[in-house]
């Protein structure tokens, strides 16, 4: 591994620890739930370990995963949801998915409903590519799955090959579960990942309110 590859991985791996601090600072892993990734090239990317505490790291609990490759042993379970999100989409640098309370209780108020429509919100301009509070964008929503194999693939087919008249959020919810998020750097994920919580949270309260 020249010299070049070796600083790609352990830029992908600090962003992978960076992430998970930050969401176990805001209480969205808990009990070592969740998952992160970062890519590191067009054929690898660095993804959490199994059953490891989010908020506390280390070089040790990432492992770097080739895309096209097999699992290696102690990687999350989740992985398939990653890989097939980086190899449909070139342009995604990082995923992460948390247990955040809004994104867990939301999602299982939506369900069967296939997406989250956010509109009017100001903070919708947080997400890359949107300007405006005016736009509409989706969120879709998917039934959980333990096969998570059977599960990306439906998710892939989705986002990749459905055509929908609004555009799409960068991240979906699964029910019960928590939200998947990315963008094209880990900043750029973490962001979307905060927006995503307080529009969440925005949502859950005026549900309440016109209760």
């Amino acid at each position: 591994m020249t010299s070049v590859h070796r600083d790609d991985e352990a830029k992908a791996v600090a962003a992978v620890i960076e992430a998970g601090r930050f969401a176990a600072a805001r209480a969205w892993v808990p009990a070592t739930s969740g998952n992160f990734s970062a890519r590191i090239d067009a054929r690898r990317i660095a993804i959490t370990r199994s059953g490891r505490d989010k908020g506390s790291l280390a070089a040790g609990d990432v492992v770097s995963l080739p895309l096209g490759g097999p699992l290696p042993p102690g990687v999350s379970a989740e992985a398939p949801l990653h890989v097939s999100l980086y190899a449909r989409n070139p342009g995604i640098g990082a995923v992460f998915h948390v247990h955040s309370p809004s994104a867990a209780l939301l999602s299982r108020l939506l369900a069967p409903a296939p997406h989250l429509r956010l509109a009017g919100w100001e903070l919708q301009k947080a997400f890359a590519g949107v300007a405006s509070h005016e736009a509409a964008i989706e969120v879709p929503v998917f039934a959980n799955d333990q096969d998570t194999r059977a599960l990306a693939a439906r998710i892939e087919t989705a986002l990749f090959e459905d055509v929908l008249d609004t555009p799409r959020a960068p991240g979906y919810l699964l029910a019960g579960h928590g939200l998947y998020a990315w963008g094209g750097t880990p900043g750029e994920a973490l962001r979307h990942l905060e927006a995503f919580d307080a529009l969440f949270a925005l949502e859950l309260e005026m549900a309440r309110i016109k209760r």
